[in-house]
């Protein structure tokens, strides 16, 4: 899956994922391979991701959007 995760400043990460744990308004939640398309607002918290191959790597956002479509994640965060 390819990941992008970008605030009004800066692109945080832009890379093929494993899977991506994100802080949902309802709790948190997970997207794999091929999830099924989702469009979700996020609460203040942690995203948690898994590059391929790599280890985890974690990233904290006070909020925003997230898409997922054919194995396509677009997290809109707010800084």
């Amino acid at each position: 899956m390819h990941l992008d995760i970008v605030t009004p400043e800066k692109r945080l990460y832009s890379g093929e994922v494993e899977l991506v744990q994100l802080p949902g308004k309802n709790g948190s939640f997970e997207i794999l391979k091929n999830h099924a398309p989702i469009v979700s607002s996020l609460e203040k918290g942690i995203i948690k991701l898994k590059p391929v191959g790599e280890g985890e790597i974690f990233f904290e956002i006070n909020g925003g959007v997230v898409e997922c479509k054919k194995n396509v994640i677009s997290v809109l965060a707010d800084s």
